[in-house]
């Protein structure tokens, strides 16, 4: 069923209380049971989703393969804005692939260890 109908019913029995000063305890108590549903569905969702990989992380080792003979790890750094990008640049032609933005430490960290990657070069 549709969403919206399940919170009208909790809705309905505050609304019909408030101008009739008449609580009418079915339309409370189907509120509460919805209520109620709403929040056991809630938190299954929060635990499912607790520990999993963010989007952006899910595939980077597969999607973008890391060969060490052909490529190296580069951080790309902008003067102006001071925006951080990591990626892998050929060593043949110098084409640069981005990875993944870094905004913090950890983020580097996690780029570093997704590709067991010891040591980056930073390029300006």
């Amino acid at each position: 069923m549709d969403r919206n109908i399940f919170r009208c019913w909790s809705i309905i029995a505050g609304v019909i209380w408030i101008f009739t000063a008449v609580f009418y305890w079915v339309f409370s108590i189907i509120g509460g049971i919805i209520l109620s549903g709403f929040i056991i569905v809630f938190s299954i969702e929060m635990k499912q989703d607790f520990g999993k990989k963010p989007y952006y992380e899910r595939h980077l080792s597969e999607d973008i393969p890391f060969d060490s003979d052909k490529q190296t790890a580069v951080i790309k750094c902008s003067i102006c804005t001071g925006e951080q990008v990591a990626g892998f640049k050929n060593k043949e032609d110098g084409h640069f692939t981005e990875v993944m933005v870094i905004r913090e430490a950890a983020d580097l960290e996690r780029f570093k260890k997704i590709y067991g990657i010891t040591e980056i070069k930073k390029e300006y």
